[in-house]
């Protein structure tokens, strides 16, 4: 078994390290609510750790998954980060999402201190981070990524190697991209059925019996219909993927006018207050300019 590190215990990070110590790893736990390191290190015989440096000192790998490109960069970066505590030698994988410019300055700082570095962002959700299900895209060394491999496991068995340094971010907001205006579409179809007189039940169907069919519509369109916004994907993490692409877009001089557009209808949703509640709430916003809502009628 590895001695390995996790920081960040948010509705993904908490999982995934819980099920790294469920598969027999020594894990230290790092959260900025220290609350959430030590109610798991307590639960599942972790080590509770007071700052990113302290996890790191003694650990082969450290994964982390945090909110923002800020966030991972004081985590690792910062003062008593990761890298004043990790030993030459020792990977960081970073499963946050965050700009893969940004993370390639980041493993290049690390290897100043022979540090190897991975992007390791991951898609499933909560339900993938609980079950131990998550689909990882890896950019990096190869060779590194093969090491960890078997570390990753217990968080996801889908592990995709995309290439060199920031080339699973590039992967996973291509993904995200996709799904985000996937999801507006279907916020604009489901609205304008409805409007028209269409049962949303009945539309669904179709929709599952078509070309349009889409496993995230079929995943998320009983969450509307039974107004469950609790998140398991929330607005503001996706509104900060999608002004990744978008940085993405300009770096590379790819034009992303439809992402353009799904970015100010994730604004306005998180302008109505719907931030913290699941990225299917924000068919709300279409809801509340027609002033219907989409209920099944039976």
């Amino acid at each position: 078994m590895a001695k390995l590190g996790f920081l960040g215990l948010g509705i993904m990070g908490y999982p995934m390290a819980r099920n790294l110590l469920r598969a027999g790893h020594e894990v230290a736990l790092w959260s900025h609510t220290s609350s959430k390191a030590k109610e798991l290190a307590a639960a599942e015989k972790g080590k509770f750790a007071s700052t990113p440096k302290e996890v790191a000192q003694d650990a082969e790998c450290i994964f982390l998954c945090v909110g923002t490109p800020a966030m991972a960069q004081q985590v690792i970066l910062g003062e008593d980060g990761v890298m004043a505590g990790a030993r030459p030698g020792a990977i960081v994988a970073d499963a946050s999402t965050i700009s893969p410019s940004g993370s390639r300055k980041i493993g290049a700082a690390l290897a100043k201190k022979g540090v190897h570095y991975l992007d390791i962002p991951c898609t499933g959700s909560t339900p993938g981070a609980n079950a131990g299900t998550l689909t990882f895209m890896a950019g990096g060394d190869q060779a590194l990524l093969d090491k960890i491999r078997p570390w990753m496991e217990p968080m996801g068995k889908r592990i995709y190697y995309c290439g060199s340094a920031g080339m699973g971010l590039q992967a996973k907001l291509s993904q995200n991209l996709i799904l985000s205006n996937i999801l507006q579409a279907f916020n604009e179809g489901m609205i304008l059925a409805t409007k028209g007189g269409v049962d949303p039940k009945l539309m669904l169907e179709i929709l599952s019996n078509s070309a349009a069919k889409s496993g995230l519509i079929e995943f998320k369109a009983p969450y509307v219909f039974n107004r469950d916004f609790s998140p398991q994907f929330s607005v503001k993490w996706m509104d900060k993927d999608i002004g990744l692409m978008l940085e993405s877009g300009q770096e590379l001089n790819v034009p992303l006018p439809l992402t353009g557009l799904t970015r100010q209808m994730f604004q306005a949703a998180i302008a109505q207050g719907h931030a913290e509640e699941d990225i299917c709430s924000t068919i709300k916003v279409l809801e509340s300019i027609v002033g219907i809502e989409v209920r099944p009628r039976s």
